[in-house]
């Protein structure tokens, strides 16, 4: 059964996040826009894996693409990474009540036993 709270575009986005060369597309484009080249010298795989991953990037809404005659420039659109982050803040919730419950545990000062436990217990012999 699919979460219906997670949108279409939302499944495009974790898509696109899900690979690191992408991941690591877009922390190179958080510098600023740039021209396909040279994101691609930035990568040890082919300019066309490279232009794959930029056309997933720009499906996904991650990335816009500029063009100046027959040069492609890309830069960061982090619109789509707030849904992202909204859709995130409920599981930030959620773990920070349970972390919170647990720290509570934890620090909180140790019950008296009710069962004295004894050390020097004599076995009986008959």
């Amino acid at each position: 059964m699919r979460n219906r709270s997670v949108t279409h575009s939302t499944d495009a986005v974790f898509r696109a996040l899900s690979d690191p060369t992408r991941r690591a597309v877009l922390d190179l484009l958080r510098r600023g826009h740039q021209p396909a080249g040279q994101i691609a010298r930035a990568f040890p795989v082919s300019r066309p894996a490279i232009s794959k991953h930029l056309r997933l990037l720009r499906r996904a809404r991650l990335v816009r693409e500029h063009r100046i005659g027959r040069h492609r420039f890309y830069r960061l659109d982090p619109q789509p990474l707030r849904s992202i982050d909204h859709w995130l803040d409920h599981y930030r919730s959620f773990w920070s009540t349970k972390l919170a419950n647990l720290k509570a545990f934890l620090e909180a000062p140790e019950p008296p036993s009710s069962v004295p436990v004894s050390r020097n217990k004599k076995s009986k012999r008959t």
